[in-house]
């Protein structure tokens, strides 16, 4: 199934949403929330992932655990990029990468535990290669959006967010064993395993896989995205824009971005630029006129940079099982 010819009806955007605000909601509720049956919600569910339109994905918060979160510019010769990008997607400390700039360039982003396992990331481990010719590496100081909060999925009603809305996470301290790890291997594939799947995964009883569960959901440790193209919901021009901006100005420039529909992220960055945003928009007319109309009219921001994405090879979670 192509990103760029399905169409969703109501029913499935209504589950898109309904994923997005939880991920692992029963498809019972998701039925209730929406009217329709939960076997028709089930049919919809397997058609989607099926077809490598939509899946849900656990990951690890880092931000929870004082992680550090970089975004990553790589300039490499057209020939080189969809290997170097491949690669970089199979390492699981990464996300969100990209082609951008007609394939000569690589955007992605990775969380690290430590400074020193940034270090050894950025001068050791990223790939070396003679066709890569410029590496960039940007701390992210934080968020005023991010992808799971995109407004783009957006179409149930109050009250129907309201019934599929799980309880907040609470600021409990946790630390992770290595035992997690085929947890977290499992979910980056499929969040929405069941426990039986997890219990055979992990070597734990289902009751043990339950608990657990909670424990890092509530303590904001795992969480879970709906990973589905923009294209699929009409959003077919994507783009990265770099931007200087005053300082002083800095914290409600990005505020007042965070709420423009078209955005899924921005960040504060070190660099050059000190602001990151991801924009998604109905098409290259539509895009334009973000650029020269919203933006535009943004006169604290000094330069602009913008990077159209070509190809996404890693969103949030496991490399995408697909070619999209």
């Amino acid at each position: 199934m192509r990103t760029d010819t399905v169409t969703l009806d109501d029913v499935d955007r209504g589950l898109v949403h309904a994923l997005q605000i939880d991920g692992r909601a029963p498809l019972r509720l998701i039925g209730q929330a929406l009217g329709v049956s939960e076997n028709t919600v089930a049919r919809r569910y397997r058609r989607l992932r099926t077809g490598g339109i939509l899946r849900v994905v656990g990951t690890l918060n880092g931000a929870s655990l004082g992680y550090s979160a970089w975004t990553i510019r790589l300039q490499c010769t057209p020939d080189a990029a969809t290997a170097i990008a491949k690669a970089l997607a199979a390492r699981t400390d990464t996300s969100y990468i990209h082609l951008l700039s007609g394939g000569t360039e690589i955007s992605c982003s990775v969380q690290t535990p430590t400074a020193d396992e940034s270090e050894a990331l950025l001068l050791h481990k990223l790939p070396r290669t003679s066709r890569i010719t410029a590496v960039s590496a940007h701390l992210l100081l934080g968020d005023y959006a991010l992808p799971n909060n995109w407004a783009g999925p957006a179409c149930l009603a109050p009250d129907q967010v309201a019934l599929l809305t799980p309880p907040p996470a609470e600021a409990t301290a946790v630390s992770l064993a290595p035992a997690d790890r085929p947890l977290f291997d499992l979910l980056s594939r499929d969040g929405r395993a069941s426990h039986s799947e997890l219990a055979a995964a992990t070597g734990w009883s289902e009751s043990t896989v339950r608990r657990r569960l909670s424990v890092l959901r509530q303590a904001g440790v795992l969480t879970f995205l709906v990973d589905i193209p923009p294209a699929a919901l009409g959003f077919r021009a994507e783009a990265r824009l770099w931007m200087a901006v005053r300082p002083s100005q800095l914290t409600t420039l990005a505020s007042a971005m965070a709420d423009h529909p078209e955005v899924s992220l921005v960040a504060q960055t070190t660099g050059p630029t000190n602001l990151l945003s991801a924009v998604n928009c109905r098409d290259s007319l539509d895009l334009a006129r973000y650029l020269t109309e919203r933006i535009a009219s943004l006169h604290e921001i000094h330069t602009i940079e913008t990077a159209p994405v070509i190809r996404t090879v890693k969103r949030a979670g496991a490399l995408l099982p697909l070619e999209r």
